[in-house]
Formats: C-alpha cells, structure tokens, sequence
C-alpha cells in the first residue's frame, strides 16, 4: 500500500485516479494535484461518486520546480504520476530529483516554443536518477505504452525476432462535435501537423504531413483512411530494438477532420509562435484551444470504439511470421465507468497500470526508463483484468504496404 501525488486533472488523470482508487491494496492514498483545483475536486466528486473511495486535491503549478517539491514534500509520495502538459515534464522531474521520488509520465517532453518532441532531453537524466537512487518510468499510456509493451510480449513471447513493427492507432468514435479534439487541442494538433517519420534500416525517413494514406480493416469498427505519421515510441523502440528494420506509425483521421484542420492552418490558427491582437501577445494554436471544446466534456455523447495495436513481421523458428496484437475499448463503457472517453481511458488505465509496476516492485530499477525495457507479462495480466483486454491474431502475410 502507497501513497501517490498524481499531477493533471484532465480526462487522463481522472481516469488513472479512478482506477487508482479500485485497487486500494496497491494506491492506499491519493492526492490529485493541477493549476485549477476546481478540476481536481471535479474528479474526486466522480470518484466519490462511482468508486466510495475519498481522494485528497491539491493546487500546485507543476512549471514552478519549489512550489511542486513543496507539494511532494507535504505529501510524501512513493511515487509522482506526471500527467499534465509534456511541456512540464522536466521541471516534474527537477522536483522529484530534489526530493528522491520515483516518477512516472504517459508522453515524452517537448519545449513550448518549437514543435518537436524527442526523448533526449529526458534520457539525459539517467544518471542523475540513478545517482539519487530513484526510477522515471516514461511514457506508460497507451502510444506510447501499451503499444510498446505490445512489441515486448511479441519478442518474448511470439516472434525469435523481430524484422517489421507497425503501429495502428484507431479511434471510431464520433464525438457529434463539427471540429474537436479527443485530447488536449494544442498537443493534438502540434503532432498531427509535424513531419512524419519512420525508421528504416537504422535511419529516420522524412515526408509531409499526412502525406502518405491506407486503408485498413479494423476490426469492431470497420474501414478507416490511416496516415503515417511520426510518434515518439519509435524513437525508443529503434533504441531497444535494433533488430527491428522498419519502425512506422499509423493514426485514424476522418475527412471533415482533416477539412477543418487545413483551413485552420491555411489561416494560420495552428501557429505556436506570438503574435500581437490589441496590444497583446498571443499564441493562436493556444487561442484555438481555448475555443474548441473542452476533450474532457466529450465522454457523454461519443459512441463507437477505438482500436490500437502492433502488426510484427519475423523469423519464428527458421519460418516468417506476422502477427497482429491489438486491443479495442468502448467510448460507452469507458464513460460509464469512469465518466470520460476512450481515448482519456486508454491512456489513464496504462498510467495506473506503470504506476502499479512500480509502487508493487514488478518493476523497478534506478534510472531512467522506457516502458519496454521491463518484462511485459504482469503489465498485460492488468490489462486484461482491469479494462483493456487485448487479442492476439496471426496473418496470413505481412502488411503489403
């Protein structure tokens, strides 16, 4: 039994804290911390609510470094559940450096003023966590997450070795909304208009933005144009799979979706840099933001499912393989039990899971850490046991794209 401080109060934070709160043999106390208290007595209102459990909330602004080790100071975590803005993961993890916390976050950092997220400036802290005696556990959401505990269990468990990984994130939801966001707008929309990237044969290979389009069957939703797009866990799989040839990653986006971002951009609203509107200086994309819908709000009229997993082509004892490991969630049921989407829930229920790891001591270790360096089997075992059960199929043939 632990105590944790979980900082962000958004649909990933009310998720991962409701589902802290079902497991009180593991999360004996939590704390929900954000810049607006009032969305964290939201939550534990919810959790109240569904679960019977009573959280504590804080105030803290996680870009202030003395104010955060303050909070861990009152607080006395075992561990610090990152769940805010990637902008503040580093000034996160300066505070738990500071107090010797273990830490945990579901995406990589990137810096406010340029759009580029990479986890060099993360993994330069493996020495200084090691020196203190203290584990980062990064990106344990679902991508990246579950996808790359996914390529783990596959090369333990499916394939000797590994030549191909491509990941498929599906969302089949429809929200009702004319344009909105199933996360955070200002991060969404920074990564879908970024170059996309893949891995091929020990190098990156760069192309336009939602240049390069297919078309898949995904299974519980059915047909879906999916675009190549660049996404931080194959920056850490090329690292810790070597072997693997060709790294790339697909994302789901509908046409109205797509209509509505290039006349945003056409205009100039998807811009991270200032500008001047009566005399004062703003950032249109964080402007935008502020006027589309709040992703939290949507759990209560998106219907349909999401559908995200690894299709592997290998060597499996001398013969070549392909195998198809995915998982498919309910925006529904996410929000019946939870009261937010699929796309919150998919990436809150892995946050719990990682958090789990590491306060039980499945998982541990002093440094800094991507998600597939542990062993994938009790983190899939919660998977199936606490909201995401996942299938295993084998394909004919590789993908013929």
């Amino acid at each position: 039994m632990s105590k944790v401080l979980v900082i962000g109060a958004g649909g990933v934070g009310s998720v991962a804290v409701h589902k802290m709160a079902m497991n009180p043999d593991i999360f004996s106390h939590i704390t929900l911390a954000s810049r607006r208290i009032v969305s964290c007595e939201k939550v534990a209102e919810s959790v109240k609510k569904l679960v019977g459990v009573d959280i504590d909330v804080a105030q803290v602004d996680a870009d202030n470094i003395e104010e955060t080790i303050a909070l861990i100071q009152k607080v006395q975590p075992k561990l610090v559940v990152n769940l805010a803005l990637p902008y503040q993961d580093l000034a996160i993890m300066d505070a738990c450096l500071a107090t010797k916390t273990d830490y945990l976050d579901t995406a990589n950092y990137e810096p406010r003023d340029t759009a580029k997220f990479e986890y060099s400036w993360q993994w330069a802290y493996q020495e200084r966590f090691k020196e203190a005696g203290i584990m980062a556990l990064l990106g344990s959401g679902f991508d990246p997450g579950v996808t790359s505990v996914f390529a783990s269990y596959i090369k333990k468990h499916l394939l000797d070795t590994i030549d191909t990984l491509d990941i498929l994130d599906c969302n089949g939801g429809d929200h009702g909304q004319h344009f909105a966001t199933n996360f955070n707008p200002e991060i969404n929309i920074r990564e879908v208009t970024a170059p996309s990237r893949h891995w091929l044969n020990g190098e990156w290979v760069e192309g336009p933005a939602l240049s390069h389009k297919q078309v898949f069957d995904f299974d519980q939703v059915g047909e879906k144009n999916m675009y190549l797009m660049y996404h931080e866990e194959l920056e850490s799989l090329a690292t810790h799979y070597p072997e693997i040839k060709r790294i790339r990653f697909w994302m789901t986006f509908g046409d109205a979706y797509l209509k509505h971002l290039e006349v945003l951009q056409n205009v100039g609203m998807t811009r991270i840099d200032p500008v001047i509107y009566n005399g004062q200086e703003i950032i249109p994309l964080q402007f935008l933001k502020a006027v589309l819908p709040e992703p939290s709000s949507l759990g209560s009229t998106t219907k349909g499912k999401t559908n995200i997993g690894d299709i592997a082509t290998g060597q499996k004892d001398g013969q070549e393989k392909t195998v198809y490991i995915y998982q498919v969630c309910d925006h529904e049921d996410a929000y019946a039990e939870t009261g937010n989407q699929a796309v919150s829930y998919t990436t809150g229920v892995p946050a719990m899971i990682g958090a789990a790891m590491m306060l039980t001591g499945a998982w541990k270790g002093e440094g800094v850490f991507n998600i597939e360096q542990f062993d994938p089997d009790p983190f899939m075992d919660m998977l199936n046991k606490h909201g995401l059960p996942w299938q295993v199929k084998e394909l004919d043939a590789p993908l013929a794209f």
